[in-house]
């Protein structure tokens, strides 16, 4: 695989994940507990045998930077990378922002352009699957594609999200409609069901193939179209342009993929891996999910009551806690007599030692965690959150979007937020 380059684009402001991109780039948002959404793209890549890989970054940057530093490290005989390029001004390419995932990698088209390179295999760094990109780049080599699209088995009501293609027999693509709102624009694209059984999918009502934003190109056809156009976006203009006058392929997909691009979309992203039939197994030994290695003492647990859960490495959870459908991320506190029910927490960066427990007293906080005789349910806590006795933090007016207090707890999706280091005393509720 030495002949692929990776880029993962490491996507705009996330504004749609606010407050938790308030701090951090989308792909650095913490996932079950101990990953970061970067991890998804990247070891799916490690794991399909691909180490030459640029993640491309521009917002509120300098955690994934972090993160991926002092993760993905290759030994010097692999040849292996994994390396961020961030948005900025140079002599050749002007001084603007990136104005959408084709500027970006156009921004950055010297990387392309190293000797070796035959595909540019194009990611999202903000989605949860598992893919073995080996068949994309089978399929694409087998019928001498241009371009190569993973799809998405969906339904006519999901489509409206997605670019939606249509495919002849052979698979190539010869019809796309981005993001149809009605039946009229979606009937030229649905997909024969026949089509779907003779490719191993399954059709369960779903007849329609959605745009993943997986891309693999041929390197001289990239570079060719990023030179000789302006185009910005390659779901929405360099994809649907290349249908007509190339060879686009599309390489079906039959399996859960989430595009973690909303708070709704998060919540039940995370929680749907504490299930026992989750969709997604962390557990895979074929395929594992890669992350920063951390020198943590196992949990403590004393006396509490635990049910289809995850617990981080580090934590300290008190007697007589019960803590249902939840995760509860590194090094998270959570004192005696604690309620936690259907929420994430994401735990802390580090333990407080005595002179930060003295500041605490001096600012009248309370220490890093989760006070005694708290209750949440249905909420994220962010991390390094300073949470007193007796509080109440569960959306029982069934609310859809609040500010909450002084931006401290806000309400989005209906599941309110407890931003990174917010602050709530003891018996704070959220409507108190």
């Amino acid at each position: 695989m030495k002949n692929v380059v990776t880029f993962v684009l490491g996507g705009g402001r996330g504004t749609r994940l606010y407050p938790l991109t308030k701090y951090r780039a989308k792909p650095a948002v913490p996932l079950a507990g101990k990953y970061r959404l970067i991890d998804i793209p990247l070891s799916n890549c490690l794991n399909s045998g691909l180490n030459r890989i640029f993640v491309l970054t521009q917002f509120m940057s300098v955690s994934l930077h972090r993160h991926i530093r002092q993760t993905y490290r290759f030994d010097h005989f692999s040849g292996g990378f994994v390396e961020v390029l961030a948005a900025q001004q140079t002599m050749d390419e002007g001084t603007d922002w990136y104005q959408g995932t084709a500027d970006a990698v156009r921004k950055n088209m010297r990387y392309l352009q190293q000797p070796g390179v035959e595909y540019v295999l194009i990611l999202s760094g903000d989605q949860l699957y598992r893919m073995d990109y080996r068949k994309l780049i089978e399929t694409h080599k087998q019928t001498q594609a241009d371009v190569t699209i993973a799809g998405l088995l969906v339904s006519g009501s999901d489509a409206s999200e997605l670019g939606v293609m249509r495919a002849d027999e052979s698979g190539r693509v010869i019809d796309f409609v981005e993001k149809p709102k009605t039946e009229e624009q979606l009937k030229p694209v649905r997909l024969d069901p026949q089509w779907i059984e003779r490719r191993g999918g399954h059709v369960d009502g779903r007849d329609c193939l959605g745009n993943m934003g997986i891309y693999l190109f041929n390197r001289d056809l990239l570079i060719e179209l990023l030179t000789k156009t302006q185009y910005q976006d390659f779901g929405k203009e360099v994809f649907p342009q290349s249908i007509s006058a190339r060879h686009v392929q599309v390489h079906l997909f039959d399996d859960y993929w989430e595009d973690i691009g909303t708070i709704r979309a998060f919540y039940n992203a995370n929680l749907s891996l504490v299930r026992p039939n989750s969709p997604y197994h962390l557990t895979s030994a074929e395929a594992p999910v890669y992350s920063r290695a951390r020198f943590l003492p196992p949990s403590r647990i004393d006396g509490a009551t635990i049910r289809s859960s995850f617990v981080a490495d580090g934590c300290q959870i008190g007697e007589g806690a019960v803590i249902e459908n939840s995760i509860i991320g590194l090094r998270s506190v959570i004192g005696p007599g604690v309620t936690i029910r259907d929420s994430i927490l994401m735990g802390a960066d580090y333990y407080e030692d005595t002179f930060q427990l003295e500041q605490d007293r001096l600012a009248e906080r309370p220490p890093i965690g989760i006070g005694p005789g708290c209750v949440i349910e249905g909420a994220i806590i962010d991390k390094n959150c300073y949470i007193g006795r007796e509080v109440r933090i569960a959306n029982e007016g069934k609310v859809e979007k609040s500010e909450g207090d002084h931006g401290t707890c806000m309400i989005r999706d209906s599941i309110p937020i407890v931003l990174k280091g917010g602050v709530l005393p003891d018996k704070w509720s959220l409507h108190g």
